[in-house]
């Protein structure tokens, strides 16, 4: 890699030295040649240090922008494990209550239904009361009917044996009467039990609709901010990836200047080629061994010239 170099300043030599005197041609040529390495390895240096600068800046602004991202991911995994257990004890509660009350209107049906089964058989004794009474007025002109018809009947010997056979029908008749009323009213209560089950059942669907809705939008925006951060990330890591690909030009960079000292000097390359602080410090320490040359050379050269 140092022979072209060596020809363009060989070149560049002979373009400028093509008036001068003969006797300094043979030492022209190497002061040029160190004054131009030292120009570029000056340059090179200048620049080397203004990358990694840049550089250091860069990585500690996205270790910065990384730790918070981190913390930021923290907060938001907190923040779910915190509205999961919510919800969860948002349900056990919910479902809790539900039984409770589901509990309460079973227990009020059947006290009601008690209460009104209770009240309508009361109602019925009461009213059967009366009827008998009635009927025990109204039949006393009965009985002395039933005496006389006693005596033209020979199959019943008392006039007991003859109401108790009329009074046995007329009770099964009252008997299938009372109990196709309690049919009756066990009917209407179970469809009133049946309907008020329904109205429950819609205004519980309504509420799930509803909460449904509310942690599908819930949702939404939290998928929403994971799309987000996401793409956050993505660029986070393309600039990281051109920042490590710039890393890696500067140290190759490094690399071929160290590899053109140890050319120039003749000597093997003794650093690691991952050790680009060594090189370039081997670059500088050469850049200061040409400039104090150089600098010899400039005094040496009026003297010479007289």
């Amino acid at each position: 890699m140092a022979v072209p170099w060596e020809e363009y300043f060989r070149l560049a030599l002979q373009e400028k030295l093509a008036t001068s005197p003969e006797q300094n041609v043979d030492h022209l040529p190497p002061v040029l040649h160190l004054l131009e390495k030292r120009r570029e390895l000056a340059e090179a240096d200048q620049g080397l240090q203004a990358q990694k600068q840049a550089f250091q800046t860069t990585m500690a602004a996205l270790k910065q922008r990384w730790e918070q991202l981190e913390q930021k991911e923290r907060e938001l995994k907190g923040a779910f494990v915190r509205f999961d257990k919510l919800l969860q004890e948002s349900e056990a509660r919910r479902g809790r209550a539900q039984r409770r009350a589901a509990e309460e209107r079973r227990r009020a049906g059947r006290q009601e239904a008690e209460a009104l089964r209770l009240r309508t058989q009361l109602r019925e004794l009461q009213e059967e009361r009366a009827r008998l009474q009635r009927r025990l007025e109204r039949l006393e002109p009965c009985a002395r009917l039933l005496g006389r018809v006693l005596e033209q009947l020979p199959e019943f010997q008392e006039v007991p044996e003859l109401v108790a056979r009329f009074g046995g029908l007329a009770d099964v008749q009252a008997a299938l009467r009372l109990t196709a009323r309690q049919r009756l009213a066990e009917l209407e209560e179970a469809r009133a039990r049946l309907q008020r089950l329904r109205d429950a059942g819609q205004d519980e669907l309504l509420r799930q609709g509803q909460r449904r809705a509310q942690l599908l939008e819930r949702l939404e925006a939290a998928r929403e901010r994971t799309r987000h951060w996401e793409s956050k990330w993505v660029q986070i890591q393309n600039t990281a990836a051109e920042k490590t690909l710039l890393l890696g030009r500067t140290r190759m960079s490094a690399l071929n200047l160290f590899q053109l000292v140890c050319q120039h000097q003749r000597q093997p390359a003794a650093l690691n080629i991952e050790d680009t602080e060594g090189q370039l410090e081997q670059v500088k320490l050469f850049i200061l061994d040409l400039s104090s040359v150089l600098a010899s050379l400039r005094q040496a050269q009026p003297t010479a010239s007289q």
